[in-house]
């Protein structure tokens, strides 16, 4: 019945062993695994050599659980376990410890191509994908125009998919596990890789099958606006474990609260003024603010140091940007060789999603130093409305910047 408990997730985690020696729990891993091991010991010296194996636990104790036609968006840094989680639900590997109890069918969009056979037609993948999910051909025979009109590959479908660019691979491959009705569907970032359009397209199919149907989904995203838009619910893992779960923009705004991305540059070969770290602070997104720090050194005194700092979309197309000299009387810092200055950008007007940061170095007179696109960050706006048109060029005004000089 409608609103009865479909999965559960019981204190799962996942241990792999890194370093020399690496397992797996695929075929395809076991027999390449065999085939280095062959060669190693048949290298001179090598019968001897000491092996070293590292445990990593990509999952620690993870509980939760979902009811029929709730959508789950998972969010969380790379690293965090997402994609394994993913894994063991669609039981493409095992749990190390912990249990799953799953009904119904599960479809699977994880990577470009995953469960296709690459010699097969588009039109003989279909039939596959169906029998793999369990489904008659009767059945696939009924949805098999949906499927084809879904995708909008009627003109390759007598193609092997192994010609198939990774954007009519993506179609396909969501077309398949969209129309031939399971219960659960688990979908990764690989929407990501088809054009806007299609991507607007699925999201609206996957409101559609959970609303109408009563579908059960998982969706892994760095796209909050898409997170917000479709999710109901939503779990917070970092480091392998449940950090938060919840409403999806509680969860959203818990987990973007806590973040902070950072990237560090060494000196250069020629002593020179320089960029030594980049910092964007994402603690006052739930009002609607961010800090991005600049770390830098230099041989001599800038007088001013001037920093500027420019936020791109994350197809790289600049938003807005500000420097200290566009601040005129209200930046004028003293002589310093080296510190971290701090854009404030109090009131920032962007749409949830995934943005980068560049940022250049110079003084009063000259630029000497810039990093393009260096930090990635996620922002959730506290205005969010689905019906917003996307942003386009905002000045920098708009921002609310400010300009603050720590001295080292």
């Amino acid at each position: 019945m409608p609103g009865d408990t479909i999965i559960t997730v019981e204190g799962v985690s996942k241990r792999y062993l890194i370093g020399h020696q690496i397992t797996d729990d695929t075929l395809r891993d076991q027999m390449s695994r065999g085939i280095r091991s062959a060669a190693e010991w048949m290298r001179p010296g090598a019968r001897g050599a000491k092996r070293s194996v590292e445990e990593f636990w990509a999952l620690r104790d993870l509980s939760f659980e979902l009811r029929r036609g709730q959508v789950l968006g998972i969010v969380g840094r790379n690293g965090a376990g997402k994609s394994t989680l993913l894994k063991i639900l669609s039981r493409i590997t095992e749990p190390t410890t912990g249990r799953i109890r799953m009904r119904g069918r599960v479809a699977s969009l994880l990577e470009v191509g995953t469960g296709f056979h690459p010699e097969l037609t588009g039109r003989e993948n279909i039939y596959l994908n169906g029998a793999i999910l369990g489904m008659s051909r009767a059945e696939i025979v009924r949805k098999f125009d949906e499927i084809v009109a879904f995708s909008e590959i009627e003109r390759f479908l007598d193609t092997p998919v192994k010609h198939y660019s990774s954007g009519m691979y993506v179609r396909l491959a969501f077309a398949i596990a969209a129309h031939l009705e399971p219960e659960i569907l688990i979908v990764d970032e690989v929407l990501a890789v088809g054009d806007a359009q299609f991507q607007k397209k699925c999201l609206n199919k996957v409101s559609q099958v959970t609303h109408e149907d009563g579908r059960t989904v998982l969706f892994v995203s760095h796209n909050s606006a898409a997170l917000q838009r479709i999710c109901s619910t939503g779990i917070w893992l970092n480091q392998g474990r449940l950090a938060g779960q919840g409403p999806i923009n509680e969860c959203l705004a818990a987990y973007l609260r806590t973040g902070s991305q950072r990237a560090d540059f060494p000196a250069p070969a020629v002593d020179k003024p320089h960029i030594t770290s980049v910092r964007v602070d994402t603690g006052g997104l739930a009002e609607g603010r961010i800090e991005v720090d600049v770390g830098f050194r230099s041989p001599f005194a800038l007088s001013p140091p001037v920093v500027g700092v420019t936020v791109s979309s994350k197809f790289g197309h600049p938003i807005a940007g500000s420097n200290g000299r566009m601040a005129g009387e209200a930046w004028q810092p003293p002589p310093t060789c080296s510190g971290v200055v701090t854009a404030h950008l109090d009131h920032v007007p962007l749409h949830s999603d995934t943005y980068l940061i560049s940022v250049y170095l110079g003084d009063a007179s000259m630029d000497y130093d810039q990093k393009l696109d260096v930090v990635e960050f996620d922002f959730v706006s506290p205005r969010f409305h689905p019906q917003m048109p996307p942003l386009q060029v905002i000045g920098q005004g708009d921002f609310g910047w400010r300009w603050t000089l720590r001295p080292e």
